[in-house]
């Protein structure tokens, strides 16, 4: 009866564990990438201070747990895109924009807080989108490859310039990084578009994103991408606090949940993209990284993870949850008759999961971190150390 179990143990089951032996062992084999250098686009999930260039710092707490000053981030600290760049012994990354201090040698940074795939037409002062949508930060790029030809091509004997950017050759040795998308669904939805309509902006808001990966495939002959998926912003206190769904709309865990389902249909779409980018692409190895689960497993887990009041901001003011989208992060308040810095209430970053409203504290960046970085949820299964080894 036992050797009868045995012969009909599904043959599925035999080839799934066959094929995950072959991918643990084939990343066993295989040398760590060398990435000599990180080009980044996105949005403030991965600023490193381009929109703090454009329009005046984000200001004090920003910053506090880690440079104990402000740095350009809307964080207390280190991004996720900061954890990368240490997991390859690379410097932070420097914004492009951002001209005082900044260091190229090991690559440059194009997000901004507010970017959007695809163009808005409203100011920043009008919606909080940025200018510096994606199209936008792929021509900054493409002059700053121009540019970088044009100062390693010269002569003469300024010698500064050459020290701080890149080799040519990097171009196409380097990790390409991208994290962006999540407010192109929240700008429809602040302009009272439906769930549907904004779904039917989906495929041009990608084709837009493909054609920004294709254009670097082929000026600049980059090869290894990562790309993450867009994570639930229906869980994050700006969204929450705009009341933009009713009380039945509000999941267990006190997320809006069309919003997130939103959220996972952009991500489906992407996923989709990706897929037609391998085949289109086959020089290129992409990987697909799926912080979606990892964030709605912090948010939705949080006491289990060592985290309290995932659905609060750390540095905010009033409310349920502790958001005022009038008086943000660093802004003042007056208190019997004082000024008081927004944030200073916030006594221990290290366990909130949210820093601003909209953004993850620097506990939550690199709890998110240690859990993409060896591949676990990525498609391929691929740790971004062996990101340039093709696997599909």
């Amino acid at each position: 009866m036992e050797f009868s179990r045995r012969r009909n143990f599904p043959v599925e089951c035999v080839l799934f564990f066959l094929l995950l032996n072959q991918v643990v062992n084939g990343n066993v084999n295989k040398e760590p990438c060398h990435f000599p250098a990180v080009f980044n686009f996105g949005d403030s999930n991965s600023d490193t201070g381009g929109l703090s260039a454009a329009f005046g710092q984000a200001g004090p707490p920003h910053g506090e747990s880690f440079f104990h000053h402000p740095a350009g981030r809307y964080c207390d600290g280190r991004l996720v895109i900061d954890f990368i760049a240490q997991s390859f012994r690379l410097p932070f990354l420097s914004a492009v924009l951002d001209s005082l201090g900044s260091n190229f040698t090991h690559g440059a940074n194009f997000a901004t807080a507010g970017s959007t795939i695809r163009p808005q037409n409203t100011t920043l002062h009008q919606s909080g989108f940025s200018p510096f949508s994606l199209n936008v930060q792929w021509y900054q790029f493409n002059d700053f490859h121009q540019r970088v030809q044009a100062i390693l091509a010269k002569k003469d004997d300024n010698r500064v310039f050459k020290t701080l950017v890149p080799q040519l050759e990097d171009f196409s040795r380097a990790l390409y990084t991208f994290d962006i998308g999540q407010n192109d669904l929240t700008a429809g939805l602040f302009q009272n578009l439906t769930a549907d309509e904004v779904k039917a902006s989906v495929p041009d808001i990608l084709g837009q994103f493909k054609t920004v990966i294709k254009n670097i495939y082929n000026n600049q002959e980059g090869r290894s991408f990562w790309i993450h998926n867009t994570g639930p912003f229906g869980c994050l206190p700006y969204v929450l606090d705009r009341q933009l769904a009713t009380a039945g709309q509000v999941d267990k865990h006190g997320c809006v949940g069309p919003f997130n389902d939103l959220a996972q249909f952009f991500n489906h779409r992407l996923k989709e993209t990706v897929d037609q980018l391998r085949e289109e692409l086959p020089k290129a190895t992409i990987t697909y990284v799926d912080v979606y689960s990892v964030k709605y497993a912090l948010i939705t887990q949080a006491t289990r993870n060592g985290f309290v009041h995932p659905l609060r901001a750390c540095c905010g003011h009033g409310g349920k949850y502790n958001y005022n989208m009038h008086i943000g992060c660093g802004g003042k308040v007056k208190v019997n008759g004082k000024d008081i810095l927004v944030g200073k209430a916030c006594k221990d970053p290290t366990v909130m999961v949210n820093w601003d409203g909209v953004h993850y504290t620097q506990a939550a960046n690199k709890w998110i971190f240690d859990r993409i970085v060896n591949g676990s949820f990525s498609d391929p299964p691929t740790p971004i150390a062996l990101a340039c080894h093709k696997q599909y």
